[in-house]
């Protein structure tokens, strides 16, 4: 790194379309080394905040700054390479013409037999682009996004399509390229993918940013903990539903317990007064568990919080 400037920096950024603010005075700083996983439900503001960070899009106010320059200028200089859900890839041409291209393009190349090799395609490099599979088109992608030695490198949904091997090669490949000094920015739907692989969660809902942290600070700042359990028989909810300290409950019918048994599943902000509160009434909890979030479970009650806020 030439510069002590953050990778990314993000200053009150809005941009609205319309009535709809897709981002609304987003303010963030990622730094050299970093993998950082980004997520929000539908409608959050990732894709246009990749679009705002790649220059794609202006915004309505605020700035967005890449190693201290603009967008474009990082861009140009080949300090940034993006791999883009609705990126197109050109037919007709192989892989290997395809990858050489982006090659020959790039300020500070790669040569294209080890970014071929890198991305797991040297195999199918004499294949017509239009004639892969969806796995394969997003390796392909990977490709073009690493063809030459870029500071940065942002993913939109990149294993989409991927099989489990494959994911886990690709995943390689990105830590090998943190370890070397690179950022890594990811928007994911696989929240396992963020919960294993990022150094930093960020979470974005209506455009802001709801939480930035570890996976572990992303889990307790959820302030619940799951607590799960099998009843024998079938009993009266209402009891169970009334317990102190609930976020929500889920009862099913148990496949662990007798034919006619419940299993009874608890998000509770005070797991040990809940606990406490469940032997009062009475019953016999089996295979009791009490664990933390999950990251997906932590993700759906941060924003299933906020948007309570909201109404």
């Amino acid at each position: 790194m030439t510069t002590t400037a953050p990778v990314v920096a993000f200053d009150q950024v809005s941009k609205a379309y319309g009535e709809v603010r897709a981002v609304d005075g987003l303010t963030l700083t990622l730094r050299p080394g970093e993998t950082v996983a980004l997520l929000g439900p539908n409608g959050a503001g990732k894709s246009t905040s990749l679009d705002l960070l790649l220059g794609l899009k202006q915004p309505d106010s605020g700035s967005v700054r890449l190693f201290g320059t603009t967008p474009r200028e990082a861009i140009v200089a080949g300090r940034v390479g993006a791999m883009l859900q609705s990126g197109g890839l050109m037919d007709e041409v192989t892989v290997a013409e395809l990858v050489r291209l982006a090659c020959d393009l790039h300020p500070r190349p790669y040569k294209a037999n080890d970014v071929l090799a890198r991305a797991g395609i040297a195999q199918i490099a004499d294949r017509k682009v239009n004639k892969l599979s969806g796995g394969q088109a997003q390796r392909v992608r990977f490709a073009l996004a690493t063809a030459g030695d870029s500071d940065l490198i942002v993913l939109d949904e990149p294993t989409t399509g991927m099989d489990v091997t494959t994911r886990q090669a690709f995943w390689a490949t990105m830590r090998e390229q943190a370890d070397q000094g690179r950022t890594v920015l990811f928007a994911t739907h696989y929240l396992e993918e963020a919960d294993a692989i990022a150094d930093r969660v960020l979470v974005l809902h209506r455009g802001r940013l709801l939480a930035d942290g570890t996976a572990a600070e992303i889990k307790a700042k959820a302030g619940a903990r799951r607590i799960a359990f099998d009843l024998e028989g079938t009993i009266d909810e209402a009891p169970l539903r009334a317990l102190p300290f609930l976020n929500s409950i889920t009862v099913s019918k148990s496949g662990s317990a007798a034919a006619s048994g419940q299993t009874v599943r608890i998000q509770s902000t005070d797991a040990d007064a809940t606990v406490h509160a469940l032997y009062g009434l009475g019953v016999y909890p089996r295979n009791l568990e009490v664990a933390g979030l999950g990251l997906e479970q932590a993700f759906v009650a941060i924003t299933a919080a906020e948007e309570a806020k909201s109404k």
